[in-house]
């Protein structure tokens, strides 16, 4: 087993990804079923969080169909649109792009403008380039939909806060 893979397979890592794997499913059902507004969560070795307004029943049952349905094989809900890890994916290529197109820059505001379009294109081909670089990382590193014996420990509510959250709490 190689170095990424050690990693990807220690206790923690493996934890946070089965974790989110099972996020992102249960994001995409409520989505499905229309059972909520925007949402967002998160991830990590503990279990996950559901940010926005929900109904806790609805939330349990998408969990439930989430875990059913990853261990069925459907392992594409373990990839989500709005993943953070798309967003940093493409933060990273179009900032990197950025910073590439103002090396040797000169240090007029006639010398930036000049640069400017130089800046657009290649920070607009970063963005292109890292659209399917996204979803792969999450295939491949960031979720596992493999879950083997994850299961829901707990379902707790936060009315307090502001939107609402709900804290998924796994073991497996």
């Amino acid at each position: 087993m190689n170095l990424t893979e050690s990693i990807k397979n220690w206790g923690p890592a493996a934890r946070v990804r089965h974790n989110h794997a099972l996020e992102h499913a249960t994001l995409q059902i409520l989505a499905e079923k229309r059972k909520a507004g925007r949402l967002a969560g998160f991830s990590d070795a503990r279990g996950f969080w559901v940010i926005g307004e929900v109904d806790t029943e609805d939330l349990i049952g998408a969990v439930e169909e989430g875990i059913q349905r990853l261990n069925n094989g459907e392992h594409s809900l373990a990839i989500h649109p709005n993943c953070g890890t798309n967003l940093a994916t493409a933060g990273l290529f179009g900032g990197a792009a950025a910073w590439l197109s103002t090396l040797n820059m000169g240090k007029t505001w006639g010398d930036r403008f000049d640069r400017l379009p130089l800046v657009i294109t290649l920070v607009t081909m970063a963005l292109m380039i890292a659209q399917p670089v996204g979803p792969r990382l999450q295939e491949k590193i960031t979720t596992d939909p493999n879950l083997g014996d994850l299961r829901v420990m707990a379902v707790e509510r936060y009315v307090e806060r502001r939107p609402p959250a709900h804290r998924i709490l796994t073991k497996g």
